[in-house]
C-alpha cells in the first residue's frame, strides 16, 4: 500500500532532493507557505519551505526500491522506526494539500477561513468598515487584502483579528 514517508535533506536541498527522486519514480511533496524576509530594510514575501529540510516521500515499502531514496542527491536520511521508515499517518499530508492556495502555497491560519478572492470587511483600525478582497494570509498572522482606496486597489496588510466575512 502506497503511504507518505519523510526524508532530511541536506541544508537548502529540499528542492533539488525532490527533483532527484522524482527523476527516479517516487512522488514528492514539499509544502510551502509565505514567509516574511527582511533584509537591508527591505521587507518581502517569499515562498517557503513549511517543514526546512524535510521533504515528503510517497511510496508501497512493500513493492518499490526505496532504499535508493537514502543516497539520492539532497537527501540526509529517513525518519525512521527501527530500520524501516516511519510512515506518516494516514490523511497528515492530505489535511496539509487541503489547505493550498491557488499558487500552491499552503495557506495558515485565517487561511482557512477564507479563500482567495472572497469579499472580506475590515473591522477594526484605520481600515475598519472598507470592504476589500481576500488575498492571502503569510506566517505572522497577518493577512493580506485588496482594497480600493483613492481610485485604485492596494494591497494591503493587516492583523487576523480585524477582518470579517462580508455579507
Amino acid at each position: 500500500m502506497r503511504r507518505w514517508f519523510v526524508v532530511n535533506t541536506q541544508i537548502h536541498s529540499e528542492d533539488k532532493a525532490a527533483f532527484h527522486l522524482r527523476r527516479q519514480g517516487f512522488d514528492t511533496y514539499l509544502p510551502r507557505y509565505l514567509k516574511k524576509r527582511s533584509h537591508a530594510r527591505k521587507v518581502d514575501w517569499v515562498p517557503a519551505p513549511m517543514f526546512p529540510r524535510y521533504l515528503f516521500v510517497g511510496f508501497d515499502p512493500e513493492q518499490d526500491q526505496w532504499r535508493s531514496i537514502r543516497s539520492t542527491v539532497g537527501v540526509g536520511q529517513f525518519i525512521c522506526q527501527g530500520d524501516r521508515p516511519a510512515a506518516v499517518p494516514v490523511g497528515v499530508v492530505e489535511e496539509i494539500q487541503s489547505r493550498e492556495n491557488e499558487r500552491g502555497l499552503v495557506t495558515l491560519g485565517l487561511g482557512q477561513r477564507f479563500k482567495q478572492g472572497d469579499q472580506i470587511r475590515v473591522t477594526h483600525g484605520p481600515m475598519a468598515d472598507h470592504v476589500g478582497i481576500f488575498d492571502c494570509a503569510d506566517d505572522q498572522q497577518r493577512v493580506f487584502v485588496l482594497l480600493d482606496l483613492m481610485g485604485r486597489q492596494v494591497k494591503v496588510r493587516v492583523s487576523q483579528e480585524t477582518v470579517a466575512a462580508y455579507g
